[in-house]
Order: structure tokens, then sequence, then C-alpha cells
């Protein structure tokens, strides 16, 4: 029962999130027709830029995990480095690819939770269902080592998980 209040929940927070994400680039475009920045450089812009020179290199944000996708879209004039214009852009970006990742996890964890719903003889509501990067944990209680099998076949068949582990423990026979 735990599991169907979350799913709507869960796409409730999606779609906000979603709304948010696709906002973000629309609202940075309304700005593009100025040819300066309007603004000075952020804190963080400012942090990043160790030599302050004004521009981050990739050698500049080499520290910030998972950001050299961002930093090649948002590099507009493809000279290898980002003006503080192009920073906020690639921040949006970014931000857009993280709440992505997040949404990507919370639909897999529906969608397999579903699928083990539409397992006959499987108490689903015993069984756990936690997701990161497209890794599936199942957790919790099942009746016999068919229903562990039949759950963990289940989950795997969810198109975009990656892998299963089967944490689920089988009740000992009263």
């Amino acid at each position: 029962m735990k599991m169907q209040n979350a799913a709507p929940r869960l796409a409730a927070i999606a779609f906000a999130l979603a709304g948010v994400a696709f906002a973000l680039p629309q609202a940075y475009a309304a700005g593009e027709g100025d040819a300066q920045p309007t603004s000075q450089p952020s804190e963080k812009f400012r942090k990043v830029d160790r030599n302050g020179d004004g521009f981050l290199d990739k050698g500049e944000a080499r520290h910030m995990r998972g950001y050299t996708n961002a930093f090649d879209q948002a590099d507009e004039n493809r000279d290898g480095k980002l003006d503080p214009s192009e920073f906020i852009k690639a921040e949006s970006i970014y931000e857009r690819q993280q709440i992505a990742k997040y949404v990507d996890d919370g639909v897999l964890t529906t969608k397999v939770k579903a699928a083990l719903l539409k397992e006959p003889n499987l108490k689903s509501i015993d069984v756990h269902v936690e997701t990161y990067q497209g890794k599936v944990l199942l957790s919790g209680w099942v009746d016999s080592a068919a229903q562990r099998e039949r759950a963990v076949k289940a989950a795997s068949s969810v198109q975009g998980v990656a892998a299963v582990k089967d944490g689920l423990e089988i009740k000992a026979a009263k």
C-alpha cells in the first residue's frame, strides 16, 4: 500500500522538476540577445576561476564531477573556455542532467514495483525496491526460492534496469 501512495507523489515531483528543468534554459535564452554579460560573475564562477582570468577552462572545471558534457554544450563559441554567461548556461544544463537522473531512477522504481505487482503468487507488498543510476536493489521477504527468482526476473525485465541486486530473504517455515 505504501508504494501505491508513493507513485502519484513521485509523478507530481517528476512533473514539477521537469517544468523547472525546461524553464531554466528558456530564461537563459531570453537574455541571449545582449553581446556582453548583463551581470557580474557569480561567486561559484569566481571560486572555480582559479587563475582569475575571467574564463573557465576544462582544467579549472575538472574537479566538478560529471560537468564535462555541460561544459561542452555551453561553450557556444567552441574556444574551450566558458565566460560568465556560458557558465550560467552550463550550470543550467548540469542541473537538468542531475534532475533527469533522479527522475529516471524514480520512474524505474515505479516500473519495477508495477512488474512485481503483476507477478502471480508474489506478495509484492513485502518486496522493497530501491534504484540508483539504473541499478535496482530488491529487499524484503518472500515465501520461497521460486518467488525470489520470479521477483528478480520481473525486475530484470523492466526496460532501463541496468542490474538487479537480490537482497531478498526467504521466510522461515512455521
